[in-house]
C-alpha cells in the first residue's frame, strides 16, 4: 500500500550552487527510482539554528513523494552516506 511522505534535507552550502544543484538532482533521482514525486520545493539558503559540521547555513529542500511503506527506509540509507546532506527528516503526511 502507497503512503505519501514529507522529506525535508538540509545540504551543505561548502560547493556552492553547482554542487547543490548536482546533490538536489541526485537526491531526486534516488527518490524517482522507487517512488512518485509530488512535489518538489526549493526553500533556498537558511541559516542554521546552530552551527553542523561548521556550517552556519543549509540550503533547505522540501519533496513530498508517494511510495510503498519500505521506500523512506532506502531513501535515509542513501542520505546518511551522500556527501553534502548535513540532516534530513522523513515523515508520513495525515492519514
Amino acid at each position: 500500500m502507497a503512503n505519501q511522505y514529507r522529506l525535508i534535507t538540509i545540504l551543505s552550502t561548502a560547493k556552492g550552487e553547482e554542487g547543490i544543484a548536482s546533490l538536489t538532482d541526485t537526491i531526486k533521482a534516488k527518490i524517482e527510482s522507487g517512488a512518485t514525486i509530488d512535489t518538489f520545493d526549493a526553500i533556498g539558503t537558511r541559516e542554521l539554528a546552530y552551527e553542523i559540521d561548521g556550517q552556519k547555513n543549509g540550503y533547505y529542500v522540501q519533496t513530498v513523494f508517494t511510495a510503498d511503506s519500505v521506500f523512506p527506509k532506502e531513501i535515509e540509507r542513501v542520505l546518511k552516506i551522500t556527501d553534502g546532506v548535513i540532516r534530513y527528516l522523513i515523515v508520513r503526511v495525515g492519514e
